[in-house]
């Protein structure tokens, strides 16, 4: 989501003429979510990372007479029962096969198989980067988000972010009589190729 501030390039410069709809997805970008954890048998849990495969975003970057890059505005859509475990860390022994099975369905369990949504109020540029200001919805909560940006290399973008599952009326998992508990706070990690998104060249 936050790529759209593209326009700020460490390497080339505000790139003032990007203007358009812009189509990002899972061929285009990433979205990884971050998990750690606490009490007194974290030892025997792991730190994991969970993939969105299937989210969409669109992008749309006014002319540069109507605002530019800082009046673009940006929508996503996240599938919930998309998530994947791709890594666990820690741990007492290394994730089966099995123990990811069992996370993806406690997962669904927790978030249920509808979707999270991200719609933008406010971008704003700074340096090589910038951050973009919105709402985030969840399970039919919705809160204020930020997103902080980087360009890494001309046309690729990160943003993070930090999201407080109790925010939005989720109890963060915990097992083995609340000796292992997921932290409340979550990261978010985005990676995207505007590049690579349907739209306008950059």
């Amino acid at each position: 989501m936050p790529w759209t501030v593209g326009g700020l390039s460490a390497y080339r410069g505000p790139v003032a003429d990007i203007t358009g709809s812009f189509q990002l997805g899972p061929d285009s970008g990433r979205v990884l979510i971050k998990t750690s954890r606490a009490g007194l048998a974290a030892r025997a849990g792991h730190d994991l990372v969970l993939e969105m495969t299937r989210w969409s975003a669109r992008v749309e970057i006014p002319a540069a007479d109507s605002g530019g890059l800082t009046a673009a505005t940006v929508s996503a859509q996240l599938d919930l029962g998309s998530l994947t475990v791709r890594e666990g860390t820690g741990g007492a022994r290394p994730l089966t096969d099995s123990d990811r099975r069992e996370i993806a369905a406690t997962m669904r369990g927790i978030l249920g198989d509808g979707s999270a949504s991200f719609s933008s109020s406010k971008i704003i540029r700074f340096g090589a980067g910038g951050a973009i200001e919105g709402t985030l919805t969840l399970k039919g909560k919705s809160q204020p988000a930020r997103l902080q940006l980087t360009e890494p290399k001309p046309g690729t973008y990160r943003g993070t972010a930090t999201v407080s599952q109790s925010a939005f009326g989720i109890k963060p998992y915990s097992g083995f009589f609340g000796a292992l508990k997921l932290r409340d706070e979550i990261g978010v990690e985005i990676e995207a190729d505007l590049n690579r998104a349907s739209g306008p060249p950059s």
